[in-house]
């Protein structure tokens, strides 16, 4: 046995296959330990009261996708993946009964810190996002801005969840990574642009620490793959937006850029509706008179 050569807080990258169980740990683990990190990077562009569907930078007060017409939701309005809660923390100031949930206690305990900031009192719950804690047709809304689909093994669970705690009629939205960029590099200069992985090969990305127990994960979906779950679980795709890259925002976030934005698609965020009514005819829809 050879010891490896690698610092202790070398990181491995692969593209294999993780079990739920498995990235779900690793998930917990990092963003319980980026949760002050990633707030004290990103926190000024995210603000602690907007709501920002991506790293473009539209925001929900743009785009209103959360209810048709524009309209405020009326019904209570879950968050799931939410972090520091920045998205339900908007909705609230807007009149919505906004709950928000996340995996990561070290999120969940940023945005407590936030809240406290701002006299604020967000209900927050610690949950999977594939088993969410809430009885049937418990909201009207269900939405996640980049969080909970991206890092899960079993989206398709996740989507048939949200859909269950929807009550008929309901809307859930997501904001993820925009399939098409796992084409190319994770980079914000001209070498994000040139194309090196197969658009078909779903294998996600993983990251390993020295010892090889698995730190990070995030997970690759076809567009058709997406569709496909949204449908199973008894979803209408309502809208597919792929959002531009303003002119107003010219900040760098990882592998987004502007340079990239004004070529490839970012984001895909996805408007999802449940149906009001069943279409499964009834026993006496279906008798003959």
């Amino acid at each position: 046995m050879t010891q490896s050569t690698q610092p202790p807080d070398a990181t491995r990258v692969s593209r294999e296959r993780i079990g739920h169980a498995e990235s779900l740990a690793a998930q917990r683990r990092w963003w319980d330990l980026e949760a002050v990190p990633y707030y004290a990077e990103h926190g000024a562009f995210l603000g602690d009261r907007n709501f920002v569907w991506g790293p473009e930078g539209w925001t929900e007060d743009e785009l209103r996708l959360l209810a048709p017409a524009g309209l405020t939701p009326r019904e209570p309005v879950l968050e799931i993946g939410s972090g520091a809660a920045q998205c339900a923390r908007w909705l609230r100031n807007q009149g919505v009964a906004a709950l928000a949930s996340d995996l990561s206690a070290g999120m969940l305990s940023r945005a407590r810190d936030i809240d406290g900031e701002h006299a604020d009192a967000l209900p927050l719950i610690q949950c999977d996002g594939a088993r969410l804690p809430f009885a049937d047709a418990s909201f009207g809304t269900v939405f996640t801005a980049y969080g909970v689909l991206p890092f899960v093994a079993d989206s398709a669970r996740v989507v048939r969840e949200v859909a269950r705690v929807l009550v008929p009629g309901g809307r859930f939205v997501f904001s993820t990574t925009h399939p098409i960029r796992w084409v190319f590099p994770d980079e914000p200069g001209p070498a994000g642009l040139q194309a090196q992985q197969s658009y078909w090969d779903t294998r996600p990305y993983v990251e390993r620490d020295h010892r090889g127990r698995v730190t990070y994960v995030e997970h690759h979906r076809t567009l058709g793959e997406r569709i496909r779950e949204i449908v199973a679980a008894g979803l209408v795709v309502s809208d597919l937006l792929e959002p531009t890259w303003p002119e107003r925002n010219e900040q760098e976030w990882g592998g987004w850029s502007p340079l990239r934005g004004s070529v490839i698609p970012g984001t895909a965020i996805f408007v999802c509706d449940k149906p009001a009514v069943s279409d499964t005819p009834r026993a006496s829809d279906t008798q003959q008179t």
